[in-house]
């Protein structure tokens, strides 16, 4: 099976059971399940959060997601909880759909360590 296919296959499986387990028969979007990685990492779950907050964790998200790709890196947690990281490199000038390609992939990498999807 192609890289591509699998991917694509992986992600539909992993919105499905995102979907069914955070919302009322809507599919989560790109933006939405960014959002619930950044609340997993901070590990504040039932937390009520401002909207500069929620940018914030969307911001945690994608730094975890893409640190095993090299281009952020765990620094540290501060005093209230929140975790920090450095940029290692810049990512390349992508286009809109190269940067969700990208994202998706991180996600799906990201959750099939945590062992939420196989």
């Amino acid at each position: 099976m192609s890289r591509d296919i699998q991917l694509k296959e992986r992600w539909e499986t992993l919105v499905q059971k995102l979907s069914d387990q955070f919302s009322q028969g809507e599919d989560l979007d790109l933006d939405a399940i960014i959002y619930l990685i950044g609340v997993q990492e901070l590990g504040k779950v039932h937390d009520k959060y401002k909207k500069d907050e929620k940018l914030n964790l969307m911001h945690i998200a994608i730094c975890r997601c893409l640190e095993p790709y090299g281009y952020y890196e765990f620094d540290y947690v501060d005093n209230d909880g929140w975790p920090h990281y450095i940029v290692k490199e810049q990512l390349p000038p992508l286009r809109a759909g190269e940067q969700s390609v990208l994202m998706k992939d991180a996600i799906v990498s990201y959750f099939l360590e945590k062992e939420y999807i196989s």
